[in-house]
């Protein structure tokens, strides 16, 4: 950097477009596990950092429009990021304009779609990071000659919560010798847009790796009923048993049996997921939590967080099986009243197991980000419905 610096107009220049064509962060290769990363914004400003899966602040090269900062980390991460210049907002513009943005130099842009059903809702974007031991993702894409599934858009009146419930309903294309296992997923659009579940499935039980299931996405109404409706609660317990379940039930040739029933989230869905089959024992017999909010609730008390973990201590034990896995990352960003997400998630392990679960538990290298969940929820399902 002290070249650049040295070396003028021309030379900062040519190092623009060399990078320009090459692509941002740049890798270089430090030993067999860990990789150098360097990050690199150009323009003005009085302050440059990252957000999301990278913490990093940047720093000006005196005198020009460079702003960079180094990484070592480990060769199979990935995580998506964006830059900000002292601003909270999350990036909505994939110009890479404003106090939020993408890196226009990477190019490998994520796009985290808005919920065309929810008028409020934001699309955001960020740049993907991928070093070159990331793991590969054998399930999230079509394959050819594999059947597709249909997937019918409709919903289920509810008293529990009032009003109606968006539902996605997934049929598997592969015709089952009996009643199907039953898959439920919170945040349904996502779940379909950016964690490609549909495809999982049709490619998961084409390779006959699990049994052709029927999956429900569900979409709360807005971003604050979502908020509202996925945190422990009597109304999120009702509609899914009393009302959810039975309305599947009364459409479709769904299993009875609770243990091939499964309920499913990532984030605060995970905690909704977990919450349901621990507080309504025989509704499923397992759970797929990635990176599950299980910090929940914030509060600056410590013997109010972490609710879902004590209370579970408190009550009888039900035979629910279940997948959990969190990013390696989740350790950098606790909120205010909130411990980290990894440290959450490994108690609540703990505890299950201490309970006699059987838990399937994975620490991937990664943020709190839809490119790892959409990965891993491949491994949740052969985990909790995947044979021998």
């Amino acid at each position: 950097m002290h070249d650049l610096r040295a070396g003028g107009a021309q030379v900062l220049a040519d190092f623009w477009r060399e990078v320009a064509a090459r692509g941002t962060p740049l890798i270089e290769r430090v030993d067999g596990d860990s990789a150098l990363v360097t990050f690199l914004w150009r323009g003005e400003a009085a302050q440059t950092t990252t957000g999301w899966g990278i913490d990093l602040t940047l720093r000006r090269v005196p005198g020009t429009d460079l702003w960079h900062g180094s990484q070592r980390l480990p060769v199979d991460l990935r995580t998506i990021y964006f830059l900000r210049h002292g601003s909270p907002e999350l990036p909505t513009d994939p110009t890479g304009r404003g106090p939020t943005h993408l890196d226009v130099l990477n190019h490998h842009p994520f796009r985290l779609p808005a919920d065309p059903a929810d008028p409020n809702d934001r699309e955001l974007w960020a740049s993907l990071l991928e070093l070159p031991k990331a793991p590969d993702e054998p399930w999230i894409r079509h394959r050819p000659g594999v059947p597709r599934g249909t997937v019918l858009s409709t919903g289920v009146r509810t008293a529990a919560w009032g009003g109606r419930r968006r539902v996605a309903v997934y049929r598997p294309a592969v015709p089952a010798a009996g009643p199907l296992p039953l898959l439920v997923v919170f945040d349904g659009y996502l779940s379909r847009a950016l964690l490609r579940v549909p495809a999982t499935l049709d490619n998961l039980i084409a390779a006959g790796r699990i049994p052709p299931t029927l999956a429900l996405f569900v979409s709360a109404p807005s971003g604050a009923r979502r908020m509202a409706e996925l945190r422990p609660s009597a109304a999120l317990r009702a509609f899914v048993t009393r009302e959810l379940l039975p309305w599947a039930r009364r459409r479709w040739a769904v299993t009875d049996d609770p243990a091939r029933r499964v309920i499913a989230g990532s984030s605060l869905g995970g905690l909704a997921a977990a919450y349901v089959a621990l507080a309504a024992p025989g509704a499923f017999g397992a759970v797929i939590a990635q990176s599950g909010s299980f910090w929940w609730p914030a509060s600056p008390q410590p013997d109010e967080r972490e609710w879902l973990t004590r209370a579970y201590a408190g009550w009888p034990a039900a035979p629910v099986r279940f997948y959990l896995d969190v990013g390696d990352r989740e350790n950098t960003w606790p909120r205010p009243g909130q411990v980290d997400q990894l440290s959450v998630n490994r108690r609540f392990r703990d505890l299950l197991v201490a309970r006699g679960h059987q838990v399937a538990y994975a620490e991937y290298r990664g943020g709190h980000d839809y490119v790892n969940w959409r990965r891993t929820f491949a491994e949740g399902l052969l985990a909790v419905l995947g044979g021998p």
